[in-house]
């Protein structure tokens, strides 16, 4: 039996997601045709290195590490707070509660960043297919829209949209690595396979953009409560869209490479970023270009959808737990938590609706949103992500030797630490390259991202410490009693 499974009028909707569902989830999150387009010449733009094949595939090894000892503790723990529950778990309450605050954080930063780059692009898009000009945020607004109605459904509508866009998504992305490969303008090279376009200055910049494809593969745990069969779906589903990821994305990012030419990839990626695949497609067929222009868009759309399902469900369980007001616990009739999605939808519209009202008149132009929204906020919630990862990493391995001394060595002390001090390096790496990823040298700018993260995870330890100290709220929803030693989690 799972460690914890809360039933009633705050649950989440029971048995609905099976693997494949789940995978189609935590994958929508880093939507493939976003990462081609957006991700990976943006990463070749600003870290100036032709190794971002080899970051997916360092960064998926070390999650699969940390996979290892998270997929038994998923099995056993099912609650939809995932890293915050099993930090509390290995850690203490008190610091589960400043985890909590911060992936909430960073989930909403994450969220709300995309706005940016989805009014961006879909206004593009349109201006180009139809010559009808339209301000981002005015297209940001439908998105916004089309999310928030999704986000009040039960997850079984959302995760049947998301199968259908990341399908396609898929498709497309294979389409064009095909196509790359085969028009090489250089011919087929190991260029972006050297370790020395890695392990040189710029790798935290690389790391960081990286890291940001793998954000949402905490997703599995998150819903759990909602899978069928959770216990062996959950580890599963996350062992696969890993692994997906991380060889995936090398190989589509190594193919734009070589449909580039290594010679040119960081150039053109700095001076065509997301339209770099559509200009490349629009020499072979305008239409091939406009259509996958369109699935760009709906890309965007599936990692809100995503990203917005995973901040909604931190909202309930806080609201559950009573670390936030209980309004934010409740759960509709149809299983959706629509306190918590209301709760994201109302601050996506505060902060883009701020954002709409900066970029007026601004000199960054149409690229403001890209520029400010998109950059500030996404970099930050890769930050902390990774920060989140590594302390998770730790809980994961205290919590397995002290409850199941049963595992293999491996999986409750190697597989944790590796994967924990890995990405502690990973979190440094960012945080000494954060200036290149704004590209400002103003240190406001460079430091108060970063400290707006850490900055969640202290007021969540002193938060935390009051709710502990006041005795109230269903705090157990965190750390209650468990089989394993029948004893409250350790504050």
């Amino acid at each position: 039996m799972p460690e914890n499974h809360i039933d009633g009028q705050d649950s989440l909707q029971r048995a609905k997601l099976s693997t494949t569902a789940l995978v189609f989830m935590i994958i929508a999150a880093s939507a493939p045709l976003t990462v081609l387009a957006g991700g990976a010449p943006t990463n070749y733009a600003v870290a100036g290195l032709q190794g971002v094949p080899l970051g997916y595939l360092a960064l998926g090894l070390i999650l699969v590490l940390f996979a290892v000892g998270y997929g038994r503790m998923a099995s056993k723990v099912q609650n939809a707070g995932a890293f915050y529950v099993y930090i509390a778990r290995g850690l203490g309450l008190r610091q589960g509660i400043a985890g909590a605050i911060l992936a909430l954080v960073s989930y909403n930063l994450m969220q709300i960043g995309l706005y940016g780059l989805f009014g961006f692009s879909a206004a593009n898009a349109l201006a180009s297919l139809t010559g009808i000009v339209v301000p981002w945020w005015l297209m940001g607004a439908l998105g916004w829209l089309l999310v928030a109605i999704l986000g009040v459904n039960n997850i079984d509508l959302s995760s049947k949209v998301l199968g259908i866009i990341v399908g396609f998504e898929f498709l497309v992305v294979i389409v064009f690595s095909g196509m790359a490969l085969l028009n090489a303008p250089e011919g087929i090279s190991t260029d972006g396979w050297q370790p020395d376009q890695f392990f040189t200055p710029g790798i935290g910049v690389l790391l960081a953009f990286t890291m940001a494809a793998f954000m949402g593969f905490e997703s599995g745990a998150i819903y759990s409560e909602e899978a069928k069969d959770p216990e062996r779906t959950v580890p599963r589903a996350t062992y696969i869209a890993i692994s997906v990821i991380a060889v995936f994305y090398a190989f589509s990012a190594w193919a734009l490479q070589m449909g580039v030419g290594p010679s040119g990839i960081i150039e053109e990626s700095q001076a065509l970023g997301p339209d770099l695949i559509f200009a490349w497609l629009g020499e072979f067929s305008p239409v091939v270009a406009n259509a996958a222009n369109l699935l760009f868009v709906t890309s965007l759309i599936a990692a809100l959808i995503a990203f917005h399902n995973a901040a909604a469900r931190y909202f309930f369980s806080l609201g559950r737990s009573g670390v936030l007001p209980a309004v934010f616990g409740r759960a509709g009739k149809n299983g959706a938590p629509v306190g918590g999605s209301l709760a994201q939808s109302a601050v996506a519209a505060a902060v883009v609706g701020i954002f709409a009202l900066a970029g007026l008149g601004s000199e960054l132009g149409e690229l403001f949103p890209v520029m400010t929204l998109f950059t500030w906020f996404t970099n930050a919630a890769a930050f902390g992500l990774t920060f989140l990862v590594a302390v998770t990493s730790f809980a994961v391995m205290v919590w397995a030797n002290r409850h199941h001394p049963e595992y293999h060595v491996f999986v409750r002390t190697i597989a944790p630490l590796v994967a924990g001090i890995g990405m502690v390096v990973v979190t440094v790496l960012i945080l000494m390259n954060f200036d290149l990823m704004v590209d400002s040298e103003d240190p406001f700018m460079v430091w108060i991202m970063p400290a707006i993260i850490l900055g969640s995870g202290l007021i969540g330890l002193i938060w935390g410490t009051i709710l502990i100290r006041r005795g109230t709220g269903n705090l157990d929803a965190i750390a209650g009693t468990t089989p394993d030693n029948n004893q409250t989690t350790s504050a």
